[in-house]
């Protein structure tokens, strides 16, 4: 080899050697640029994230301003409430307040009736709640103008408030997680359930929420599959009696009217404006006159007695064939904004055309439930004191 062969071919190598250390500088540099303010420590996977700690997490997609670190204080998740608002929750709940009295038997049903530290029940206004769940007596009971202090000072990681409330914007101004929880029908109460077992966050209470929506809609189809077939014009009218004094009844346009048709009846009072618990005439109840009476919420045995004796409800069809009724109150009211709805919807099938559902064994559902959902065993003198709406022993 010649003395110019060597020269060229050392020029050539050393264009090499520049090239490739200029090249890998670059790649270097790129890569450092596209992974600013991300830590990646054992991190597999990680696409679109912001702000994100993903220490030993190998997949993490589309996550946003999430802490996932060992710091169990500082993880957060974003939840959406019946109102639509997004809401930055605890990634673990474990303290829960809630204002929304039929919610608080939602909770329950989820199995998180030991997370409750701040409560609208109380042993004398749901005897039934503290003995099938007394984890309610370690719960703070709230009046119903209930003080924010006295809320706040139970320390709730979220507070469940139904959306009529009017403490929800205070109590989020003070940075204390508020998730509005409201419902007017069935398809809106089975979201409203599914919304706070995801609030809750745990597998058991979503498994539970799925459960009791799926059971719901079983009965909602097997009773509605029997009261299709009742011409309208044949269908008792049912009166949902509140009170005798002030004399209320709920009206039409809830779920109340719900489940008197998917029943096979019609709401006698469906053209009160206004909802539930409305105040109407004597006089009204008698051109509604209607075929069934059934005494709810604040109309007891003592009511009905009143009721049976009196000369003006003596005009009343439904007295006269003696079809006035106790609505069924167990850990909470059958008939309002609670789990046991889809009790209600069976008991007042059975109750309102008794001989298009004798199939239905409602003191077995009632165990099976209070079984499934509660993880209570009613015995048949209790379920016989539900259906009566009597407290227990």
């Amino acid at each position: 080899m010649n003395n110019k062969t060597i020269v060229i071919l050392f020029v050539a190598i050393t264009a090499v050697l520049v090239f490739t250390g200029c090249t890998g500088e670059k790649i270097s540099q790129v890569a450092q640029d596209n992974t600013t303010g991300v830590s990646t420590s054992n991190d597999i996977n990680v696409e679109n994230a912001t702000n994100v700690s993903t220490s030993n997490d190998k997949n993490v997609e589309n996550a946003t301003n999430v802490s996932t670190s060992n710091d169990k204080s500082g993880e957060t998740r974003i939840v959406t409430d019946s109102a639509g608002r997004q809401v930055t929750v605890p990634l673990k709940v474990e303290r829960v307040a809630d204002t929304w009295m039929g919610h608080n038997e939602v909770l329950a049903m989820l199995g998180a009736d030991d997370r409750i530290v701040a409560t609208m029940f109380s042993p004398k206004t749901r005897p039934w709640a503290y003995k099938v769940c007394p984890a309610y007596y370690n719960a703070v009971t709230l009046s119903p103008t209930y003080d924010v202090e006295a809320l706040l000072a139970t320390r709730p990681d979220v507070v469940f408030m139904p959306s009529r409330d009017k403490n929800i914007e205070k109590v989020s101004a003070l940075e204390v997680p508020v998730v509005e929880v409201s419902f007017t029908d069935f398809d809106s109460m089975k979201k409203c359930f599914s919304d706070t077992a995801n609030v809750l966050g745990d597998k058991e209470a979503l498994e539970r929420s799925q459960k009791y929506n799926a059971y719901l809609d079983s009965k909602l189809e097997s009773v509605r599959n029997i009261s299709s077939r009742i011409p309208y014009d044949e269908r008792p009218k049912v009166l949902h009696l509140v009170s005798l004094s002030p004399l209320c009844v709920d009206g039409g346009g809830n779920i109340i009217s719900d489940w008197i048709e998917a029943a096979g009846g019609i709401n006698a009072a469906e053209e009160v404006k206004g909802g539930i618990m409305q105040e109407v005439s004597m006089e009204q109840i008698l051109k509604w006159n209607p075929d069934v009476i059934i005494l709810g919420v604040n109309a007891k045995s003592e009511e009905k007695e009143k009721i049976m004796n009196s000369e003006s409800w003596k005009k009343v069809k439904a007295v006269q064939n003696n079809r006035v009724y106790l609505n069924p109150e167990g850990a909470f009211i059958w008939s309002r904004a609670g789990a046991e709805e889809a009790l209600q919807i069976q008991w007042a099938a059975k109750t309102i055309n008794p001989d298009m559902f004798q199939s239905i064994d409602i003191n077995n559902e009632t165990k099976w439930f209070y079984k499934t959902f509660f993880d209570y065993e009613l015995t048949d003198e209790d379920v016989q004191k539900i259906l009566n709406a009597q407290a227990p022993d």
